[in-house]
């Protein structure tokens, strides 16, 4: 499993374990208990959205750098393409030069 995806059963689970011990030995009202635990799952829920939207967030990012990372590397690819074709057009002409002198001696 993932390390968000562990991170987010743990509170969930949290939030339930606390929820059943807080309604055990509650000495409050049972419906003031209720108020309480809908306030702190509302609130455990905007948590897990928040970190929910943050993770994404981040995996776009990353998403973004990958491909800017890409495109690097395929630009690299093309330029050293490139002056392999240089160098090797040289190479022959080069050659050519070395055998117009070799015909002309």
């Amino acid at each position: 499993m993932s390390k968000s995806k562990d991170f987010t059963l743990g509170l969930l689970s949290g939030a339930l374990v606390g929820s059943v011990i807080a309604l055990l030995y509650a000495p409050d009202k049972g419906s003031n208990t209720r108020d309480v635990l809908s306030y702190r799952l509302s609130s455990y829920m905007d948590e897990l959205t928040h970190l929910i939207d943050k993770l994404s967030d981040e995996k776009e990012s990353i998403s973004e750098a990958k491909r800017k990372g890409d495109l690097v590397v395929e630009d690299a690819r093309k330029r050293a393409e490139d002056l392999i074709n240089e160098a090797e057009d040289l190479l022959g002409s080069i050659e050519k030069a070395k055998e117009n002198v070799k015909e002309s001696e």
